[in-house]
């Protein structure tokens, strides 16, 4: 996987991954997250998290809702994470090669992108 800016991962749509695929290598995802702030890699990384501190409970869920509409637009969904009302997460791996693929990268770029009521 080339590692590319933010602004040209927004500018790409995510495509169906039906597994067969290799998931990219720790130095391509370190790479690749060089270029997205905040995000960092889990589970022994094959998968990238993001965590943001809202200002209410509301305002976690309105940035939940943000984040399915761009994850249906792109039919790639991550994992959700509300903790303590007010400490949001977003989780995202391809579920179906086990790893990161490119998908998680330009679906982590336009989440940056989604406005959120930080406290």
């Amino acid at each position: 996987m080339q590692t590319q800016s933010a602004d040209q991962l927004t500018r790409k749509k995510c495509l169906p991954c039906e597994g067969g695929v290799d998931p990219c290598t720790l130095e391509e995802a370190q790479a690749q997250l060089a270029e997205l702030e905040g995000w960092q890699l889990v589970q022994d990384g094959q998968r990238i998290r993001k965590q943001w501190r809202v200002k209410n409970f509301m305002a976690g869920m309105d940035f939940f809702n943000k984040c399915a509409e761009v994850a249906e637009a792109d039919g790639h969904h991550p994992d959700l994470h509300i903790e303590g009302y007010r400490n949001v997460a977003v989780e995202l791996w391809t579920h179906a090669i086990g790893g990161l693929s490119e998908n998680d990268f330009i679906l982590a770029a336009k989440i940056d992108q989604l406005p959120i009521s930080l406290a």
